[in-house]
């Protein structure tokens, strides 16, 4: 059945009015919305924006956190035919521009004042920004510009319209169609400026209903909306699928208060960024390294048992009776209670994207009765390409295709994709779409992979960064960037990994200490510090840092395809990798290339042969002020692993 977001909300008002469609936490209280009060919100600011002189097929930016007034607004444009554009909310104006530009925006709904600055700021670039409207009026009682309007004015202003012209926002609603541009989300831009990838209601709504439909969602479940609504992943979370299921969408009240509000909310389902699920293990470590002795030893006993039998237990294998009757107990005393701390109590599916996450890192949530999985997709795809099944979770793969999924692997190893939820172009650049999309509609992933013997799907690597080592022992491996640096994140001391390697004659890699898991591991061995950096150039930091690089190097010695990408030399960075200098995208995929180039003296000294190299750097702090940090960084070499032959 073809439809639309518009539509999509008129239908849960007219048979759950009542029901609630969103929660906002205020003032440390959540206040509900109904399904007809979002849509009754949606009629006002789709008649607002129309009288403001909005059009069909414009584009209007979003920017600001998950709240139900910019959900709304992106509603109300569609309703008029007119295109949302989300921006990330933490990007710098002039990473704002580019978009803005190329998209011709008229119109803005920003959150707050920070956003106000910021769209004040790109309107000196951008003169054709003239109307922009903000949601928190906080801060903003002097401001005193031309186009510049608060929600509520907008909101006032059509109320009077939609009651002079009753008929108006639901005729307009129902000249949308499911072909019809819904929504334009831009790609982080690794490589270059972003590019802006164009779907309609159908390719959403599709992949929304594919999803629902696998893991058998209704309008019972309860999400936490948290993350960037500009991120296609979140977007489809608590956009495309609340409006496709009906479910209840909870808005945290601010970024620091998403651990409480997530333990208030008991959301039944969850996604969350490997390293949000990294942070919430870590924060659970360090407050079990604190506890009393008795406690430890409950812990680790219950947690030894999880291990060994959690993971069958979830995929619903016999595990024997003395187990069961010792897991029950543990249920009751440690992973019950653990359930609790982490929000996940209620928990009925739990999903893991953008990044590979580490085996324990995945069996650890498993084990304790959560039944966290992984997908597959990207922006272009509309996220779902790939879903684990109940039962078939494992942390190597990514899934099965899911419904109306074709896949198939290219001679080199890319992956490519045949899907209904495909993007419909990449705006105003048919050279990129004809790069990425064939005549008879397979979709390029740029990721390499295979197919599994049960059908899974198993990423490598990004093509492009699939290399080789030229010269020395392993002249010709194969080198997979990527590959390495995610067994080394894995490690809950290690936040951040750039590794090197293609068409030299070893692997290098600079890493990101987890600083406050490193900071309380070196607390509790009574370690001095004044702060990351001091901390980071630690002889006993870098020797644990160099078993953690060992362990991979054993665990590659066993990979016959990967054995010669073992880390050989490493550093341990005097600062931070930011997305605010550049060195991460606003997803936080490290941009390895312009860190190479940025920091070329590393790079340099870690093939050069140096046991240590000075490096000064520029950084930029939050309150758009720059400053200088430097420092001496020792370089250590890594023990290397014989690989290891398999049996014949």
């Amino acid at each position: 059945m073809q439809t639309t977001f518009p539509q999509l909300l008129l239908k849960h008002a007219s048979e759950r009015p009542q029901a609630p469609a969103m929660r906002e936490k205020e003032y440390g209280i959540w206040q509900d919305f109904s399904w007809s009060a979002m849509a009754a919100m949606v009629e006002h600011i789709a008649c607002g924006l129309h009288q403001a002189g909005l059009t069909r097929g414009e584009h209007m930016v979003i920017v600001g956190a998950n709240r139900p007034r910019l959900y709304a607004t992106m509603l109300a444009a569609q309703s008029l035919g007119a295109i949302p554009v989300p921006l990330y909310q933490d990007a710098a104006a002039a990473e704002c521009v580019f978009p803005i530009t190329n998209a011709e925006v008229r119109f803005a709904l920003v959150e707050d004042q920070e956003q106000v600055d910021k769209m004040l700021e790109v309107r000196e670039t951008c003169p054709q920004l003239t109307h922009i409207y903000f949601d928190d009026p906080r801060g903003l009682r002097n401001y005193i510009e031309d186009g510049l309007a608060a929600l509520d004015e907008l909101l006032a202003a059509g109320k009077v319209f939609a009651t002079q012209h009753p008929e108006f926002f639901r005729e307009e609603a129902g000249k949308v169609q499911p072909a019809d541009v819904a929504a334009m989300f831009f790609t982080s831009g690794t490589t270059g400026n972003p590019k802006g990838v164009v779907h309609t209601h159908d390719t959403l709504i599709n992949r929304a209903q594919a999803g629902a439909e696998f893991d058998r969602l209704t309008s019972a479940e309860e999400v936490l909306a948290y993350l960037p609504p500009a991120w296609v992943g979140q977007n489809i979370f608590s956009y495309a699928q609340w409006l496709a299921c009906g479910y209840v969408v909870n808005c945290p009240e601010s970024a620091s208060t998403v651990t409480i509000d997530l333990k208030e909310v008991g959301p039944t389902y969850y996604f969350a960024p490997p390293r949000v699920f990294e942070g919430l293990l870590t924060s659970v470590m360090i407050r079990m390294e604190d506890a009393g002795a008795i406690k430890r030893h409950m812990f680790r006993y219950f947690m030894d048992l999880a291990r060994r039998v959690g993971p069958a237990r979830m995929d619903g294998k016999p595990i024997g009776a003395v187990n069961s009757v010792l897991y029950a107990l543990g249920d009751v005393l440690v992973y019950g209670p653990l359930r609790n701390n982490l929000g996940m109590s209620r928990v009925r599916v739990a999903y893991t994207a953008g990044e590979a996450i580490g085996p324990d890192l995945f069996s650890f949530y498993r084990s304790i009765g959560i039944n966290l999985k992984q997908l597959y997709g990207s922006t272009e795809t509309a996220v779902f390409v790939c879903l684990q099944p109940d039962h078939e979770a494992r942390a190597d793969t990514v899934g099965v295709p899911c419904k109306g999924v074709e896949i198939k692997v290219a001679d080199n190893g890319e992956i490519l994709v045949k899907s209904p939820g495909l993007l419909k172009e990449y705006y105003k650049n048919p050279a990129a779409t004809a790069e990425v999309l064939t005549a008879d509609g397979w979709y390029h992933t740029s990721d390499a992979g295979f197919i599994d013997a049960h059908g899974h799907l198993k990423i490598i690597d990004r093509v492009k960064d699939v290399g080789r080592i030229k010269g020395g022992a392993n002249d010709g491996a194969m080198f997979a960037p990527k590959y390495v640096e995610n067994k080394l994140k894995f490690f809950p001391h290690i936040k951040e990994v750039v590794a090197y390697g293609d068409l030299r004659e070893k692997v290098c890699v600079m890493i990101n200490i987890d600083f406050d898991a490193v900071g309380n591991w070196a607390e509790r061995r009574n370690l001095p510090y004044a702060g990351y950096t001091d901390l980071a150039q630690k002889t006993e930091v870098y020797q644990l840092i160099q078993e953690c690089v060992e362990k991979v190097n054993a665990d590659l010695a066993a990979d016959e395809l990967l054995a010669g990408s073992q880390v050989s030399r490493f550093l341990v960075l005097h600062k931070e990798l930011d997305a605010d200098d550049g060195e991460l995208t606003r997803t936080n995929k490290v941009r390895r290339g312009f860190i190479g180039e940025k920091y070329q003296p590393l790079v340099d000294a870690l093939y050069g042969g140096k046991t240590e190299q000075y490096i000064e750097t520029v950084v930029k702090f939050e309150d758009g002020r720059t400053g200088n940090v430097s420092a001496t960084l020792k370089i250590s070499d890594a023990r290397t692993f014989a690989p290891v032959k398999a049996a014949a």
